[in-house]
Formats: C-alpha cells, structure tokens, sequence
C-alpha cells in the first residue's frame, strides 16, 4: 500500500535520484518535473498527498508556481527545497503558507521527517496518544479508587480532562474506554461527595476552599497588597473550557491554575450568590430575606448580586470601591470595553459572562444548537470560537496590556446527562433536571444525595418538611407522566445543579498580565 503520491518539481530534478530511491522504498510514489509549467499541468490533472517545490527554477519561479497551485489545490502541503537562504524569499513562502522550508543540501532523512509532519502527523498522533492512554490506564484506575480528599479528585479529574482533549484531536477507539473511565470516576466521586458533604457543611470535617470563600481567600489578598483587581465570572464554565481558553492567553497572562469546589446545589441561584455573599444560602436567607429569592418566587434568581457583594465587604469593613458588570451579549461586552478606561478607579471590577449558560440553555432547547454542540469536543470548539470572535477577548487584551491581576472562575460546571431518574413531587417541585426540592418527592433513595435535613447542609427549607435531592454522576431527573417523551426532550443535553466532577470541580485561575515594554 502507497504511504503517499509526491509530486517533486526541480530543475536538477536527476541530480535527486538517490533521494527519490529512497522515498520509493518507504512506500512513496514520486512523480517529478524539472520545471513549473509541468507542475501545474499534473496538478490541474490529479491531487498529490505533497508536492516538494525547488523555488529557483528558470521560467515560472518557485514563488510564482507556489502561488498557482494554492490557487489550483489550496490544501495541498508544498514544501520548499531551495538553495537559497534570503529571508525575503523565506517570508514570502510562509506567507504563502506553505507546510515547511528546507535548505539544500537535504539529506533524506530530512525529508522522510518532514513527509510524516505533514502527510501521517494524525495517524502518528493517534497512535502515540492511544499507547499512552492504554499505559496510564490502569494508573488512573487506582486514583480513581484511592482518592481519599478533594485534592486526590483534582487530580483525577485534571488527568482525565488531560486525556480527554489528547484523544479528542485523533481518530483514536479509546474515546469510548475513556468515556467509561470518567463515568466510573464520577460513580466514584458521588460517593466520596456523599460521604463527606454534610460534614464539611457542618464543621465537623476541613472544609476544602468552597463558594463561599472565595472573595475571602482569593481576592482580598490581593487588595490587600494594593491591587487592583478584576473578578470575572463566566457562568457554566468547565474546567476542559478553560483548557481550550488558556491556549489562546497564555502569550499574554502568567497564568496560575486551580480548581475549587462548588457548593450543592450546583445552580446560579445557590452557588454564584454565595461567591459573591461570602455566605451559604441559609444565611443569606436569613441575613438578608429581602436579597434572596426563592425557587417558587417569578423573580430572577440572580438579581441581587451587585447588593449582596456590598453586604460582603460592609461585613468585613472593607473600604474598597468596586463596579459591577452582567455581560449577556456581544453589545453590553462591547460597552464594557469601551468603558474600559473608567474602570481603572476602581479597586475591584466584578464581571459576569453569561454566554456559556446561555449555550447550555440554547442547545437544550433548539435542534440546531445541539447539532452544533454535539458532544463535549464541539461544546469546547463553540466555547473557544466565542471567545476568539467576541469583543471579551479585546477585554483580556486590554487586561495584559494594563498588568492587572485578574482571577477567573466559575459558580458551576454542567454535565452531559444520559440516565433518566424517575422523580415524584408536586406542583410546587422545582424544575431543574439534576436536583429537586419539596415536601412530597418520591424517589429511589439509592440513585440520589438524599437531605431530609436542609439546615444540616445549609440550604434553605421554605417549609418544615422540605427535602433536597440531587441527581449522581450523569442521571436527570424525569417524571413518571409523558415520561418517554420527557426523557428523548433532555437526554444527551448539558445540565447542572447536581453531583459530578464537571459541575462542582471548576476552574479558579489568577492572571497576571504581562506588560510589554
């Protein structure tokens, strides 16, 4: 079987006899031409795998043949061979993209290596991600089995979404063998949460950093330092998302990564009010009624934000001035940029992006959207083709260029659900998919986190007998009436606001500018 057709193009295309031996022996069919006229008449007739361009020929140069077959196959590779080592030449050829240069004299090697970067880079890839997943399977397993705290599980998860996005780029068969590792991963962590949960909430174990503490641990230090300093929360955000939006801030950010964990239930409503409250829903509830929002109440859950981050710093007796930003669309992110400048009296600048969620919340409800972000990999790709074409990357811009200290996280994460639970509540039963609260709700006790006890956990209870349950590893929560068409409607969608390692281990990243003189 042919390893690829070549097309050679050289005026001293005889002289190369030896070389082209040798690619005939590694499995190459080499077609050659001494001229560019050639070239392009058996380009116009069949598609080569890679064409190797000499670039000073007589007659149509190098770069001018270069130029005509971009226009005639402009995915097919063509590298450079030349003797020439002028650099306006070499611009032109990168300009004209083409997949690699080299200088004469080549020895064969030289072009086998630069053969396999562009015709079996994938191939070579596959293969060297999959042996690799396949010997650290067996490690991750054993993590997966002796995580025995919150930092063990970092770890775990850090590794798997590691794996996750080598594999996702490669035609590799273990998406599947990692698919069932990550989903015996979150079996594994529900049961941990399940364990330790209610103590961390009601001091009799170490709590690990938690929403609430985030304005505590994470941000004050760096007022306290004189600082200045912007809080920028994206709504939804999962940690293999901020993977792919690193990539594109790294040249401009000193980046430090962290992960913390985020409060039950995994909802705006809960865990992004306690971030900015300093506090457990209970206690905003109690502290400040006219602050918070029940589930059964019309108001928007998440209005209160602005007042309930002056209630933190009043409470702490911190002087700092601070603005506040809810983006909900390319038009109020452009406004905030615009606004940029205004900015810098403040000593703290809070900005929620709200894009994420409101993905999440399109592919549930729209075909095309889901069609678009078929699965987590395309969920990544719409995330980072947001970011890359949004007026918030000129907001990063101006960040960097500023040197100011940014920290970026998230209140959740969400979870591709695909295991219906069967649920029972009344008419005043809440109704996101991944957990419920009420005073009526029949249930297996053995496929949720059961708290008869809200106060235990700290979460508010509207009535005496109301419980909270929330839905493990990738279950949703379906009721029994229409149940077949309830269960094709949301299976396969992205939810939040129950257990897993995707909803409740999210990003916590700290950026520091790089200036450039």
């Amino acid at each position: 079987m042919s390893n690829g057709l070549l097309l050679w193009v050289d005026d001293e295309i005889e002289q190369l006899r030896s070389h082209i031996l040798f690619l005939q022996k590694k499995g190459y069919e080499v077609e050659k031409v001494s001229n560019g006229q050639d070239a392009l008449d058996l380009c116009r007739e069949k598609t080569y795998d890679l064409i190797l361009l000499d670039e000073n020929m007589p007659g149509i140069s190098g770069l001018e043949t270069l130029a005509r077959i971009k226009e005639i196959s402009p995915v097919t590779p063509v590298v450079m061979v030349t003797k020439s080592e002028e650099e306006n030449i070499m611009d032109q050829a990168i300009g004209s993209k083409i997949a690699d240069y080299l200088i004469k004299p080549v020895n064969p090697t030289q072009i086998l290596l630069t053969l396999k970067k562009n015709i079996h880079c994938k191939e070579i890839v596959t293969e060297v991600a999959q042996t690799a997943y396949q010997q650290n399977f067996g490690k991750i397993g054993m993590q997966i089995n002796d995580s025995l705290t919150l930092d063990n599980w970092v770890v775990v998860y850090k590794r798997l979404v590691y794996w996750e996005l080598e594999l996702s780029g490669t035609d590799s068969n273990m998406h599947e063998m990692l698919a069932m590792q990550k989903a015996e991963a979150n079996q594994m962590f529900g049961k941990f949460i399940r364990k330790h949960y209610t103590g961390w909430m009601d001091g009799s174990e170490e709590r690990p950093l938690m929403s609430p503490d985030l304005f505590k641990q994470k941000i004050f230090p760096y007022l306290d330092k004189g600082e200045k300093v912007f809080f920028i929360v994206l709504d939804n955000f999962r940690y293999d998302q901020w993977r792919m939006l690193s990539t594109e801030l790294a040249d401009s950010f000193f980046i430090e990564e962290d992960l913390y964990c985020s409060i039950l239930p995994t909802a705006t409503q809960y865990a992004r009010n306690a971030i900015f409250s300093g506090l457990m829903p209970c206690q905003i509830a109690e502290m400040f009624p006219d602050l918070w929002v029940d589930e059964d109440e019309e108001e928007g859950k998440n209005q209160n934000e602005e007042p309930l981050i002056r209630t933190l710093l009043e409470r702490f007796r911190r002087k700092h001035t601070f603005s506040y930003y809810k983006v909900n669309d390319s038009a109020a992110a452009e406004k905030l940029v615009a606004q940029f400048r205004q900015l810098e009296r403040y000593d703290l600048n809070v900005v929620v992006l709200n894009f994420i969620d409101m993905l999440s919340h399109a592919r549930t409800e729209m075909k095309m959207v889901r069609e678009l972000a078929s699965d987590e990999a395309a969920y990544r790709s719409i995330t980072r083709s947001w970011f890359l074409h949004s007026p918030v990357r000129e907001l990063f811009r101006l960040l960097a260029a500023g040197g100011y200290r940014v920290v970026v996280t998230t209140d959740h994460g969400s979870i591709r659900v695909n295991t219906p639970v069967k649920v029972i509540g009344d008419k005043n039963t809440n109704t996101n998919l991944r957990y419920k609260l009420g005073r009526n709700l029949t249930y297996n006790p053995k496929e949720v986190l059961e708290i008869r006890n809200p106060r235990s956990v700290q979460l508010p209870a509207p009535n005496l007998s109301t419980a909270y349950i929330f839905a493990m590893s990738d279950g949703f929560f379906a009721y029994p009436n229409n149940y077949n068409y309830y269960v094709s409607y949301y299976k396969n969608t992205f939810q939040h606001g129950g257990i897993s390692m995707e909803e409740m281990l999210v990003p916590l990243i700290t950026l520091q500018g790089r200036k450039r003189n």
